[in-house]
């Protein structure tokens, strides 16, 4: 082990002496390519998918794969504007902003409509201004692709009316949360609204997004284990964790991306404080040495020694904090896997050296290249720069085709699976584009901007400091203090902050920490289970206080679990899954991905927009074959749709639900303040 790692010593050193520097000239040239690369996969979408979610780059035809929202234009739409394509921007808001809502009967993920259709709408949005639209009056409070972001958001929100507070991973966009639904749901899949949610928050005037997308992430770290870490799956009925394996990457990701750019965008010390925490568990237990293993979360022993692809977003986190050499330490090793294979496989076995069983695939992911650009931006090293040279000249080399670029099936041999997920227009391109054009306006550091008016005063937009959400897609956090009295929208910080403390943990002098950190978890024995109260319990309580005090049924009962408001929830030590199953931390999903890569799809529609002409739900599904291509054709499989299934189901109404949660949510103040 030391002879290696003197070798690794000096072959880094090297390779770093023998580094060229690149100059503005080369800088232009490859950002020229990546356009190019760009332009190549956007027309090839538009030509053989269009309308469908997704092209596929093998078939070169389209198909719907997220919510027949023509999700890749969306996607897309912020990188046009980026790559300074301000024309085909405009045309393309034109479409998307002649759509009047979302109502559909369709099962979609949470999760991601939230990232990439919520965060594409708000980005594009504020970007308006930038690439010439004409404006509303009013903007940035006002504007058609605001309206569809907060159209779709309401239709979200339905998944968080739980005892926890933590969401569902699937609605229906037209009935709510289907029958059946599991209660299950990854970490990431709840603590990954607030960059979008408290974005809407602020444009609107309505601060319930923000404070839905708040709730869920203390609920999520009120449930953390005695050492500090969460696992990667857990009951948003129940608070009891399900998967008890702890990383930094699938499942889990984006809720520490969050914690760490909410911080930055709302300049929240709350979240600072809470991803710090975290990151000293994950420092403790789950970092070896420069790789980070997946753990147990109540003993820290490790139970998957592999790196993820999903990994190498970390640290580009760690920059944003000014951790610039442990970042770049981590980044060499997710280099030298990148190198070995020419790109990173899903599941990367340490010991062994080599990709994961079953997790050879590469589908075109954008972490490691978005690290990239933020270290660079942070370092100005020319490694970074051959990095992202690295990375093109992979992709160029292997995943391009005819009509778009491919997934890669497997990293050993290059062969190809049929399809170019939304992400790479959305991610990828947009990160390696930045990392060779330092010019940006994406990279203003605040040295200008422009001053507005809006009715409720001045205020400074297009000044840099922009914070992506885990799609890609950036949010000026200028624009936020342009609207409704945005300052005075969380006045009470005390209420916001102990919301989901339950009852019997708060106490009038006890200091914001003692809050945050309830003392019958801190002190728990790490030989023993963790006992976690009920949120429904405080619910419960606050309801039953507040019928008292006022004589009256101000809402009616949140239904209680098993009938029992004192009832508590032991955690086991150990997971009933198989840690040593990379099945169960694959993807960035919270849904199961079986090994053929099955996808299930909604019919494709016949326009622009699926049109909702029945009340049945169809679906489509679809294999890989042994050479990794979607089948051109499918098995149509018409269902009757839960609706049908439950006549007495009632017609979804997303403000019914909005006025449901605002009325917990201030009951639940009102306990607290008192």
């Amino acid at each position: 082990m030391h002879l290696f790692d003197t070798w690794l010593c000096f072959g880094f050193l090297s390779l770093v002496n023998g580094l060229r520097e690149y100059d503005k000239k080369d800088l232009i040239t490859l950002r020229e390519e990546v356009r190019s690369m760009f332009d190549h996969a956007y027309s090839s979408y538009l030509t053989y998918a269009y309308p469908y979610d997704e092209l596929r780059s093998l078939s070169c035809d389209g198909f719907d794969t997220w919510g027949s929202f023509s999700l890749t234009l969306i996607d897309a739409l912020d990188t046009l504007a980026v790559m300074g394509n301000f024309s085909e921007f405009r045309r393309v808001a034109e479409i998307i902003s002649a759509r009047a809502d979302f109502e559909a009967n369709i099962n979609v993920s949470v999760f991601e409509t939230n990232i990439r259709v919520v965060g594409g709408l708000l980005s594009a949005h504020l970007l308006s201004r930038k690439a010439g639209i004409n404006l509303e009056p009013g903007w940035p409070c006002n504007g058609p692709l605001l309206r569809l972001a907060e159209d779709m958001a309401k239709r979200l929100i339905a998944a968080f009316d739980t005892p926890t507070g933590m969401p569902y991973g699937t609605v229906n966009l037209k009935y709510g949360v289907p029958e059946g639904e599991t209660s299950i749901t990854c970490t990431a899949g709840i603590g990954t609204f607030l960059l979008e949610f408290g974005t809407l928050s602020r444009l609107t005037g309505d601060p319930l997004y923000e404070e839905v997308a708040m709730n869920a992430i203390k609920a999520l770290h009120y449930y953390k284990s005695n050492i500090g870490l969460v696992g990667n799956h857990i009951d948003v009925l129940t608070g009891h964790w399900t998967a008890q394996d702890s990383g930094i990457g699938a499942g889990v990701d984006s809720y520490f991306e969050y914690l760490a750019k909410g911080t930055l965008l709302f300049q929240d010390p709350l979240l600072a404080t809470i991803f710090h925490e975290h990151k000293a568990a994950i420092e403790k237990y789950i970092r070896r040495e420069d790789w980070h293993l997946w753990v147990s979360m109540t003993k820290g022993q490790v139970t998957l020694p592999v790196f993820q692809s999903l990994d190498a977003y970390w640290p580009g986190v760690l920059s944003l904090f000014g951790e610039i050499g442990d970042a770049m330490k981590s980044l060499h090793n997710y280099h030298r896997v990148w190198k070995q294979f020419g790109f990173t496989p899903e599941f990367y076995n340490i010991p062994q050296a080599e990709a994961g069983t079953n997790r050879e695939g590469y589908p075109l992911r954008p972490e490691l290249i978005e690290s990239v650009m933020y270290l660079y931006r942070a370092t100005g090293d020319p490694y970074l720069i051959q990095v992202g040279i690295d990375i093109l000249r992979s992709l160029q080399h292997s995943a391009k085709t005819t009509c778009g670029y491919a997934t890669i099936n497997d990293v050993r041999d290059h062969r190809k699976a049929d399809r170019m997920e939304s992400f790479f227009l959305a991610e990828t391109t947009k990160y390696l584009y930045l990392l060779f054009d330092p010019d940006n306006f994406i990279h203003n550091s605040g040295q200008k901007g422009e001053i507005i008016e809006t009715q409720w005063g001045q205020c400074i937009v297009d000044a840099g400091g922009y914070i992506f959400n885990t799609e890609a897609h950036p949010i000026d956090p200028g624009a936020l203090y342009c609207c409704h009295r945005s300052q005075n929208l969380f006045s009470d910080q005390k209420a916001t902050l102990w919301k989901f403390i339950p009852v019997n943990d708060m106490k009038e002098k006890e200091n914001i920490e003692h809050a945050l950190y309830p003392k019958d978890i801190k002190d728990t024995n790490d030989d023993k289970p963790i006992e976690i109260v009920k949120l429904s319990e405080m619910r419960h309580t606050s309801v039953n206080n507040v019928e008292n005090n006022n004589n009256k049924n101000l809402i009616n009962p949140l239904p209680l679990i098993n009938g029992k408001v004192d009832e508590v929830i032991a955690i086991e030590e150990e997971s009933k899954i198989n840690t040593n199953n990379p099945e169960a931390l694959s993807g960035s999903l919270c849904q199961e991905e079986p090994e053929s890569l099955k996808v299930q799809v909604a019919a494709p529609p016949s326009g622009i927009y699926k049109a909702d002409d029945s009340e049945n739900i169809d679906t489509y599904e679809t294999y890989t074959t042994s050479d990794g291509h979607y089948p051109t054709s499918a098995t149509k499989n018409n269902t009757e749709s839960f609706i049908k299934q439950n006549s007495i189901k009632s017609r979804f109404e997303p403000q019914i639900l909005l006025e449901n949660i605002r009325k917990r949510i201030y009951i639940q103040q009102i306990i607290l303040q008192k």
